[in-house]
């Protein structure tokens, strides 16, 4: 695998980002695969390569014993405790990935967040605005990413079943985008990106927003300067 990483690297003079994180979470195995320690120092010896790291973890030890470098970025993926209480079993509770990031941060890593999925929960508002506040307070994120719920219609079942629940709260879900997934309602969506964008900039103008597998409706709709996402260095 490190050969073809280096080899994919040297081969391309276009940036190349590898999202370690997209489909599992990079950190929570760590301490059993030890993969950043190989991982990370790699990547300092490239210009123009990128590791992007993504996790619901606090499992930062083995970063803490290596030397940070521009080429690799963290990011936890982050939602209110009520939302990680009834659907992340087994994760890191938000104080945790936050102080996760905060250790990692001022160890010299490159951080960000990606709130998302963003579920529209009972005071959600007042939920999220909370969750940003409390990032703000403890860290200087480089980025934050927000998106929304989405799903493919068969993943409503399989979700209610999976977490226990009924499926009322993802019966929410309505409008079918040109991906095929159910997603909130248009002027809801609007609504949630608004709040979270405002309440970004309002604590820290340095910080840039983006906004995840959207459509392109939603981007023009929302007055914002559009920032690359948390996928992109």
């Amino acid at each position: 695998m490190l050969k073809q990483i280096k080899k994919t690297a040297l081969d391309n003079s276009r940036n190349i980002y590898f999202n370690f994180g997209e489909m599992l979470d990079s950190l929570a195995l760590d301490h059993i695969t030890n993969l950043t320690s190989l991982l990370v120092p790699l990547f300092k010896n490239f210009n123009n390569t990128y590791l992007m790291m993504l996790t619901k973890s606090s499992n930062i030890d083995n970063l803490l014993k290596i030397k940070p470098n521009h080429q690799v970025v963290v990011s936890w993926s982050l939602n209110p405790q009520t939302i990680i209480d009834e659907y992340e079993f087994g994760t890191a509770s938000l104080d945790e990935r936050i102080d996760a990031a905060k250790r990692c941060q001022k160890h010299g890593y490159r951080i960000r967040f990606r709130i998302d999925p963003g579920i529209l929960c009972s005071n959600w508002k007042t939920a999220y605005e909370s969750l940003l506040k409390k990032i703000f307070t403890h860290t200087e994120p480089e980025n934050i990413t927000v998106g929304m719920l989405r799903l493919f219609k068969g993943h409503i079942n399989l979700s209610a079943k999976a977490y226990n629940t009924s499926a009322g709260l993802f019966k929410q879900l309505k409008e079918t985008a040109e991906d095929g997934k159910l997603r909130y309602d248009f002027r809801r969506r609007i609504e949630f990106y608004k709040l979270l964008i405002d309440t970004i900039l309002s604590c820290r103008k340095k910080t840039t927003v983006g906004i995840c597998r959207e459509s392109q409706e939603i981007h023009d709709r929302l007055n914002y300067n559009k920032h690359l996402c948390n996928c992109i260095a």
